[in-house]
């Protein structure tokens, strides 16, 4: 489950392009902290610090306790604006969340067992990485996994074929692919090839 982390966000910051670049500069983040029907909070966190608590096993989905001007808010990241290039955060929004209700968020969905029968003549193909479920923060699962030991070529697994944690649910249409086992387009081909030449005609010899 979601492990809860505290992290210093402090106020006070001025906003615009030059104050931003300024205080990434000095290895800090600009942010908003919005959400439960109060007035935004303009506000900054250490690069260092923010990094820490998104690289444990919960990654975005991190719990989040902002000490903002020594009040304790429970939070989650809720979108993380990166660099196009370099890939560094440039601005953060935390969400205020309610421990007792429920909110949407991305889940992984990880694939465990090695689909043997699938592998010899075929791959997997891996379509839905992620589920959209509800929970409460304190519920919210690291990942879901999802059994394919037992596919065969021509099989696939949906959105039903998961386990949901107590707590956890999905409004997701259960019926959506999350992997298939499909036929290397080598076999497929040499299936063609032997399909055409076992109906073909043979031409008779000379009358002669």
């Amino acid at each position: 489950m979601a492990e809860q982390i505290t992290l210093v966000a402090s106020t006070g910051r001025e906003t615009g392009t030059g104050s931003a670049k300024r205080l990434r500069a000095s290895g800090n983040i600009p942010g908003v902290v919005y959400g439960l029907h109060t007035e935004p909070i303009q506000v900054s966190v250490a690069f260092r610090d923010l990094r820490k608590a998104l690289t444990t096993q919960a990654g975005m989905n991190a719990v989040i306790t902002l000490d903002v001007n020594g009040e304790s808010v429970l939070s989650i990241v809720k979108e993380m604006q990166r660099h196009p290039v370099r890939r560094d955060p440039l601005h953060v929004d935390f969400l205020r969340v309610d421990p007792d209700a429920t909110i949407a968020v991305e889940v992984p969905i990880v694939l465990t067992g090695e689909a043997k029968n699938v592998e010899t003549g075929g791959y997997i193909d891996h379509v839905l990485y992620t589920l959209l479920v509800d929970a409460k923060p304190g519920a919210i699962p690291d990942e879901l996994t999802l059994d394919i030991s037992e596919m065969e070529i021509g099989d696939s697994l949906a959105v039903s074929d998961l386990v949901l944690p107590a707590g956890v649910t999905t409004e997701v249409d259960p019926e959506e692919a999350i992997v298939f086992g499909q036929a290397s387009r080598v076999v497929e081909e040499e299936e063609v090839e032997g399909e055409e030449g076992e109906g073909g005609d043979v031409e008779g010899g000379d009358d002669s």
